[in-house]
């Protein structure tokens, strides 16, 4: 198979924490073409989307005392670069990583110019559009804590003194990125409310803070609805994040049979929007967010349980090649 990922600049990526990277790896390791393209290298030629695209060679990761080390190069660029119909590609990986901005949303309308029927487009570009990763949850009302979302700071504040304690979103952030626990009588609320809303201009998201956050924020994958992996993500030092890009720690983790619960209501959702790699975290048998854009995670899974979550994910996409 010929399989293109369209990612950041593949220098920017730690080959032993990013996803994509694993993905590529087990691609290769099956004895499939890899190819990589950037979202400038992205166009629509006569309708059809096109992509400047480089081949790659990987040096996989080694696993070394329990830590991924890589090889210097780890990897290596054709020489020449192929212009060509995405359709050419057996598969294509919408790997960037967020904010989903106005940049990231015109390479998912370039990425519908890619016929279904011939190409695996993993995410679908308008699944990705439809599924904010915090607000896409708010449909799946019996698994997630009690939320809600507004610019207002009178109803948010009414939240958090309701519940003594709430946890404040962007709706656009990544990793941690903006999260705040605030509490009942924080003198710091309207000046808090004000920068996380950009003085009302952008809604947030608020939700009860959930104690269970103290031992860990668990990170699901699934892979066509169905959970494949997990890892908990462990708050370290004084920061109440459990977010691995917030300094969290990772531990191996067991999917319960509530979370397993929670999968199967999103499963068909899921699959109906075309989000088949998706990342979903769990804190005390509760929903709070469902990560479509990139998904990472698979790193610490393989590594706490030996296993190939990579070449599973490649396994499904032969199979559904026509």
């Amino acid at each position: 198979m010929k399989l293109a990922f369209i990612i950041d600049p593949i220098e920017r990526l730690d080959p032993g924490h990013d996803t994509s990277v694993a993905l590529m790896e087990a691609a290769q390791m099956l004895g499939h073409e890899v190819w990589v393209a950037a979202a400038a290298d992205l166009s629509v030629i006569e309708g059809k989307a096109f992509a400047t695209l480089y081949s790659v060679q990987l040096e996989p990761v080694k696993l070394v005392e329990d830590r991924w080390v890589a090889a210097t190069p780890w990897y290596s660029l054709g020489d020449r670069a192929l212009v060509s119909p995405l359709e050419t590609m057996d598969a294509v990986f919408m790997r960037l990583d967020p904010p989903v901005d106005v940049p990231y949303l015109y390479a998912t309308y370039i990425l519908d110019h890619i016929d279904p029927a011939r190409t695996l487009v993993v995410n679908s570009p308008a699944g990705l559009r439809a599924a904010n990763e915090k607000m896409y949850a708010l449909q799946f009302a019996e698994a997630i804590p009690e939320t809600l979302v507004s610019t207002s700071k009178s109803v948010l504040r009414a939240f958090v003194e309701r519940h003594g304690a709430a946890v404040l979103k962007p709706l656009g952030g990544k990793g941690g990125e903006g999260i705040l626990l605030i509490e009942a009588g924080d003198r710091n609320f309207n000046s808090l409310i004000e920068i996380s809303t950009h003085y009302g201009r952008y809604p947030i998201m608020a939700q009860t803070y959930l104690p269970a956050a103290k031992d860990g924020d668990k990170r699901i994958i699934l892979l066509a609805g169905e959970p494949i992996g997990a890892v908990n993500r462990i708050p370290s030092g004084g920061d109440f994040r459990g977010n691995m890009a917030a300094g969290g720690r990772v531990a191996a983790a067991a999917i319960t049979d509530r979370e397993r619960e929670i999968c199967t209501q999103l499963a068909p959702v899921l699959k109906r929007d075309g989000l088949f790699f998706v990342g979903i975290d769990i804190i005390g048998g509760y929903l709070t967010e469902i990560n479509v854009t990139s998904p990472t995670g698979i790193r610490e899974v393989d590594r706490l349980n030996q296993v190939q979550l990579g070449r599973t994910v490649m396994e499904w996409v032969e199979a559904q090649r026509p």
